[in-house]
């Protein structure tokens, strides 16, 4: 058919000892926004790699047709040439160059070997303005956030004269306004005739703005919803993607919560480079024994900053403050002392600093314990094998076996490896830093699971999340951050969306004034 921009047909790619994707169709229609949805490992990067020439022509079965042509792509720049541009899940800037230079790397604007700054900053400055991003085209990407950052993203995007546009996960760092804006900007190139897919595991982002809804299970394409169709709801697209009916996001627990476990007084940090920012504002916490406590806030709103020095000052400089375990003084100066004094990190980056992506399953669950699969200072690799199975059964996660490599796990069953890494340190308080972003539904209750279990062990949890359902469905009590401060706290009871965001504003109020 005419309006048909996109037709993959029977594809099919193998890693080994796995099939990712089996016999996959899938059809995008000019002008549309198209969702790809699924649980982590159902394939959805995989099919958008195969389309892109990430994974060129030979290292699948299987045709791809675009533009009514079959195309054999040999790499990502035939792609593009094509007008077919992907924005990965982890963006692709250099932090240390220009928004220009970003946007044109790699595409330069040059005659006889010469780059012409002047049209180069030109062409910048028109497609800033039309994703709407504010900023001067010599700004550094490191002094961007990371909502901006996408923005420029899609601005590269742009320069490439895109026709279909690929978002893998665009949204999972953004916070909610940031998050809006990104959707208003897709259904602006709809306008324009621009072809959108857009893989994303918050639903409601996918019910806003969808046109077609096609989901993958197990490397399997299962159904294509037609949003015009009929009234798609989430608990619909749930359905699909895990095959059967989940009534309630977020597990019951009854919580048995005692006395203070951990405590952190006065404790401020200044930016590790720049010696005059403040970044973590004399702020006082608690959490109880068997308690679940969730730290609120914006993007910025130094709740990462916060966590990470108290985790053996591994953020910031200056750092002053004390912290207390069951009402005792500990160190906190360095990972090692945190470890050993039962502190556990869950980082938001999981890729960089939260995994050896090239090492197996087996040595990175026992990466923050060596003491415990070692005999006299030698690792006892039959003890090692055993931990790395038990907690591969224990947390399900999805894999051809231990020896794996983690770098081709699904990003839901990387975080599941962070997570039995920390865990057989056996913490007595576990920081958990955005533990389900980029994961689904299915994955995402299996680790509220987790976080109730340890709850119930008498653990003290807290627990970071930009997703304010997320925060109010599991956590017992939960302060808000804004600008480095705590400015807000209040128990689950008393808590709602519409509080939290009250607490925030009256800061930026007070800020202002």
């Amino acid at each position: 058919m005419s309006d048909i921009i996109l037709e993959m047909r029977n594809i099919t790619k193998t890693f080994p000892g796995v099939k990712a994707l089996d016999n996959v169709n899938f059809t995008v229609r000019q002008g549309e926004i198209h969702a790809l949805v699924g649980e982590n490992g159902a394939g959805k990067s995989t099919l958008m790699k195969v389309l892109s020439g990430v994974y060129p022509h030979g290292e699948y079965t299987g045709q791809i047709y675009y533009q009514g042509q079959e195309c054999r792509f040999r790499d990502v720049r035939d792609s593009e040439n094509l007008g077919l541009v992907i924005i990965h899940q982890e963006l692709a800037l250099v932090p240390l160059l220009s928004i220009t230079e970003n946007i044109f790397l790699g595409n330069e604007r040059q005659k006889n070997g010469i780059i012409n700054w002047y049209e180069a900053i030109g062409k910048t400055q028109e497609l800033l303005k039309k994703v709407g991003l504010n900023e001067a085209p010599e700004t550094l990407i490191t002094d961007l956030g990371v909502g901006k950052q996408q923005l420029v993203e899609i601005a590269k995007a742009l320069s490439k004269e895109v026709k279909l546009l690929i978002l893998d996960e665009p949204t999972s760092s953004l916070n909610e306004s940031d998050s809006d804006a990104l959707l208003d900007l897709l259904l602006e190139f709809k306008q324009q005739g621009i072809s959108s897919i857009l893989i994303s595991h918050k639903l409601n982002e996918v019910s806003k703005v969808a046109d077609s809804i096609t989901i993958l299970r197990d490397g399997a394409t299962i159904e294509t919803l037609d949003c015009h169709k009929e009234a798609i709801t989430e608990d619909r697209i749930v359905k699909g993607m895990v095959g059967r009916d989940l009534t309630n996001r977020y597990p019951v627990r009854e919580p048995n919560i005692s006395d203070v476990i951990f405590e952190v007084k006065g404790w401020n940090v200044y930016h590790p480079l720049h010696d005059d920012r403040k970044m973590v504002h004399n702020v006082n916490l608690h959490v109880k024994r068997g308690e679940v406590v969730g730290i609120a806030g914006l993007m910025g709103a130094g709740r990462t900053e916060l966590a990470m020095s108290v985790f053996g000052h591994s953020y910031g400089r200056h750092i002053t403050g004390k912290v207390y375990k069951h009402g005792q003084e500990i160190d906190v100066s360095s990972i090692d002392k945190a470890i050993s004094n039962g502190l556990a990190y869950v980082t938001e980056d999981r890729k960089n600093y939260g995994l050896i992506l090239i090492d197996d399953i087996k040595n990175n669950i026992s990466l923050a314990n060596l003491k415990g699969i070692a005999d006299r200072l030698i690792i006892n690799q039959p003890k090692s094998l055993a931990v790395a199975r038990e907690y591969r059964d224990k947390l399900s996660i999805k894999c051809s076996s231990i020896m794996q490599k983690t770098v081709n796990l699904s990003g839901g069953n990387q975080q599941k490896v962070v997570l039995s890494k920390w865990l057989f340190a056996n913490p007595d308080v576990l920081i958990l830093d955005e533990p389900t972003r980029g994961i689904d539904v299915g994955a995402k209750y299996e680790i509220y699971t987790i976080i109730n279990q340890l709850a119930d062990e008498g653990k003290g949890i807290i627990l970071i999340s930009s997703e304010l359902p997320e925060i109010l469905g599991v956590c017992d009590r939960i302060y808000v951050m804004n600008a480095g401060r705590i400015v807000g706290e209040m128990p689950k009871a008393e808590a709602s969306q519409e509080k939290i965001m009250q607490s925030i504003m009256r800061q930026e109020e007070k800020v202002a004034s």
